[in-house]
């Protein structure tokens, strides 16, 4: 049994939920990125009282790693933490790209070869990584500078579903039939769905390593 906070403030969409055997029981969700910072500790509140639970009740608190937004992988990541610690709960952390993949591959009406999320990171630059049809890490999470050029190889005999904030930029680069987008999609249900799965493989992350991955060299400014 597993009853776990989940916490993702990695992207423009922030999301707070309690989810019992990775399904959610409830869930609060913030589009205003600005936001995410004053939106996080009240919704925390609030689904454990949705829920009717308190701290202690919990099993274990996840948070999403990143890559994403700076500010706030380090808002979620803090707040995430502390929880950890003050209940001395287990800490599961999951990549955002993993559970954007995720959601991807529970579309029914969606098949593909590969997965891959872009978040975009300004200018040209996208986060990105790439996994197959069973959601194994072909391509670690990375930044790369979007170019015409970019997975020719894979896309010469295998169907790609690109997806995330970053296709916007990729979509004007490419033309490929082998191309299909998928221009949003939710990460709430994946990253309950493998918070789940971490836990009981008691896949856990020690909090004094643990840390938001930027891939790229912090720099002031977001």
């Amino acid at each position: 049994m597993s009853l776990i906070l989940n916490i993702d403030t990695s992207t423009e969409i922030a999301s707070v939920s309690i989810a019992r055997e990775g399904e959610i029981t409830c869930f609060l969700s913030n589009n205003i990125q600005k936001e995410h910072a004053s939106f996080l500790h009240p919704a925390i509140k609030n689904v454990l009282q949705q829920a009717v639970i308190k701290g202690e009740d919990l099993d274990a608190i996840a948070v999403t790693e990143g890559p994403g937004s700076y500010t706030g992988l380090r808002i979620g990541m803090a707040a995430a933490k502390g929880l950890s610690y003050a209940l001395n709960k287990p800490f599961i952390t999951i990549g955002t790209l993993n559970a954007m993949a995720s959601a991807a591959a529970n579309l029914t009406n969606i098949s593909a070869d590969y997965y891959c999320p872009m978040i975009d990171a300004r200018r040209m630059e996208v986060y990105t990584a790439l996994f197959n049809n069973k959601l194994i890490e072909i391509l670690p999470a990375c930044a790369v500078i979007l170019t015409e050029n970019l997975f020719m190889a894979e896309l010469k005999n295998n169907k790609i579903v690109f997806l995330g904030s970053g296709i916007k930029k990729w979509k004007a680069l490419i033309s490929n039939s082998n191309c299909s987008f998928i221009e949003e999609v939710s990460i709430t249900a994946s990253i309950a769905q493998l918070s789940h799965k971490k836990f009981r493989a008691k896949e856990f992350t020690e909090l004094a390593h643990s840390q938001p991955l930027y891939v790229k060299e912090f720099f002031n400014g977001n």
